[in-house]
């Protein structure tokens, strides 16, 4: 068989409701890259946030990080990496309006360095690898970020979302990690998984029908219109279903893509 890149979302997709690699999920993933496939995480988590598990399933592939943000491959020299920004002015425009929109915090970072509007309540086994300090506040930002991190009520995400869309829709697109919190990441306009994808694409000399996605959530359909073969997640939304070529038969926490992936591939 023809190599294929398997690209896969991390939370609500390969990740269980622990938020943890299965030793299943890894058996099968490890088995995928030794049968000579291209195993690539596309994520909306930034990479110090999704680095554990590149490094569990021993990955050497190009990673999609920040819903697209980010295309690079940890710790090496690539020259195809791609990273983009968004102002800063919009970071510190959310920051005022933090009570008006109904926002628990605002963030702003990029692949290396993480900014928080108040660390008040700030959740460092989340949010931060290292000690968050009075360094880390959002006031001290002097570069445009990769990606600015916005958290709300699930019950107001949806039109929290439209109301940042209509205000900055020149220049932003909101996109949503998954899982259960009400994670809304807001990219510069026109970046998604999708683009992500066709660069490590084009660099593996492969096309987009050698490519076969997972996902969950709306910031996965890029990526699976994309692929050549766009499969959702049992336990994703309605619109991502109505999309994808075909559905998982098991959600994340029946190792459902691992279940699908076996099967497609013959491993």
């Amino acid at each position: 068989m023809k190599p294929k890149i398997i690209a896969i979302d991390l939370d609500g997709t390969t990740l269980n409701t622990e938020s943890q690699l299965s030793p299943r999920t890894r058996e099968v993933l490890v088995r995928a890259t030794k049968a000579g496939h291209f195993v690539t995480i596309a994520t909306g988590r930034p990479f110090r946030m999704s680095d554990q598990f590149y490094k569990e399933l021993a990955l050497t592939t190009p990673m999609v990080n920040f819903n697209g943000g980010l295309v690079h491959k940890p710790r090496q020299v690539w020259a195809n990496e791609m990273e983009h920004s968004i102002s800063r002015e919009i970071a510190f425009e959310l920051m005022a309006q933090k009570e008006q929109l109904g926002l628990t915090f605002v963030a702003a970072e990029n692949r290396e360095t993480f900014f928080i509007d108040d660390l008040s309540g700030f959740d460092q086994h989340f949010f931060f690898s290292g000690n968050a300090s009075e360094k880390n506040l959002l006031a001290n930002l002097k570069t445009d970020p990769t990606s600015l991190l916005v958290k709300t009520e699930n019950e107001l995400a949806e039109s929290v979302s439209l109301r940042i869309k209509d205000q900055f829709d020149d220049a932003v697109d909101v996109r949503t990690w998954g899982g259960p919190q009400a994670i809304l990441e807001i990219v510069p306009k026109g970046v998604h998984k999708a683009l992500g994808l066709s660069v490590i694409a084009d660099a593996l000399s492969l096309d987009r029908q050698d490519i076969i996605a997972f996902g969950d959530e709306h910031n996965d359909l890029e990526m699976l219109d994309y692929a050549g073969w766009g499969v959702a997640m049992a336990n994703g939304t309605q619109q991502l279903k109505s999309i994808a070529n075909d559905v998982t038969d098991k959600t994340n926490a029946e190792d459902g893509m691992v279940d699908y992936l076996e099967k497609y591939l013959g491993l």
